[in-house]
């Protein structure tokens, strides 16, 4: 008989609505009904080990939005400008159960479809906290599939023996069995705390077996990695938008900015205001959640970074950020060059003008 499962199902869908959120002013808009988050830790950690700027959670009927049906709904807001809607129910039966899950409960369109109409309902409801709102939303989505009880209640070891590949299964969302290959790829990725505690993360969705509280303590560490992403393709996605804009200004100056010696001035403001916003809204998304004496989140957060490629997108705006300092550099170069040679110039036409007079017999 297929063993028993019972636990949670948690899938978040995270939207970048704004440049940045006044935590402050949400609270106000939202009453009572908005509170600051405390992190969850899943073992007892220094005072210290906290978010630098809470975010502020809140049922998310009170935002507003469509009926989220048999689902319960959770929002929080991150003073960077992401707002996170975690949609969760209970699961209850066997593993075959559990890998049909993909397709027959969080499978298709619906679902997102209401995640995105309640986000904007959410975003005009915010509106007057968020500085800079978007038109247009970059979003991400996660699912957790987290088990609280199984039958027997195995150690991690054994769930891997008994179970490894279900787990990597339902992570890739196939019907048929993967390769050895695969599964192993799938499973190398994990981390257990006690023995009796499991997390398998992959880019688009984890597996966690724990208690409850622990069950808590992973969702959190994963949203507020998706968020982290949200932030840094956001990023990348910007500074796309500001080269390609920049790069056509330098290339198609002001007919008159060349005589003026002023035809890398404005880009070469417009290059640092970039660099320095850039830089600003990245320290602050880097630094939003200190982990400093709590080895399990720590550990867990940067598994759940690398399953998602976070160092890649940080490495792109890296890059871009150096290529704009380059082009700023190089606009700073001409621009002084540009007005050395209009200096040339203007006191050569003043010494043809004082020439044109001494013949003139006006100067002597």
């Amino acid at each position: 008989m297929d063993a028993v499962l019972t636990g949670q199902l948690t899938a978040f869908y995270l939207f970048d609505v704004a440049e940045a959120a006044d935590l402050a002013a949400v609270r106000g808009l939202l009453g009572g009904a908005g509170q600051s988050t405390r992190f969850a830790a899943r073992t007892p950690v220094p005072a210290y080990t906290q978010y630098a700027r809470p975010p502020v959670q809140v049922d998310a009927d009170a935002l507003g939005g469509p009926p989220l049906g048999e689902w319960k709904g959770r929002a929080r807001i991150y003073d960077y400008g992401v707002v996170s809607l975690a949609l969760s129910r209970p699961f209850a039966g066997s593993w075959a159960e559990l890998l049909a899950t993909p397709q027959t409960v969080l499978g298709g369109a619906p679902l997102e479809a209401t995640a995105d109409a309640w986000c904007r309902s959410a975003a005009s409801t915010l509106r007057p906290a968020l500085q800079e709102p978007r038109d247009t939303f970059l979003s991400e989505d996660y699912v957790v599939f987290g088990v609280t009880q199984a039958e027997g209640t195995p150690t991690a070891d054994a769930l891997l023996a008994a179970h490894g590949d279900d787990i990597a299964r339902l992570l890739r969302g196939e019907a048929e069995p993967l390769s050895t290959q695969e599964r192993d790829e799938v499973l190398r990725h994990r981390l257990s705390y006690l023995a009796s505690d499991l997390v398998v993360p992959s880019w688009n969705g984890a597996f966690v077996y724990d208690n409850e509280a622990g069950l808590a303590g992973a969702l959190e560490i994963l949203e507020f990695a998706n968020s982290q992403l949200l932030q840094f393709r956001y990023y990348d996605q910007r500074l796309d938008g500001d080269l390609r804009r920049i790069y056509k200004r330098l290339q198609s100056p002001r007919w008159y900015e060349p005589w003026l010696g002023r035809r890398y001035t404005a880009a070469a403001r417009e290059l640092h205001q970039v660099f320095i916003d850039v830089n600003e809204l990245t320290d602050r998304t880097e630094n939003a959640l200190k982990l400093v004496g709590d080895v399990y989140a720590a550990r867990l957060l940067g598994l759940a970074t690398a399953r998602l490629g976070l160092a890649a997108w940080k490495d792109a705006v890296k890059d871009k950020l150096k290529t704009l300092d380059d082009i700023y550099r190089f606009a700073v170069d001409q621009t002084s060059m540009d007005r050395g040679e209009v200096l040339e110039a203007s006191i050569v036409l003043i010494l043809v003008f004082e020439l044109v007079l001494f013949f003139m017999g006006i100067m002597t």
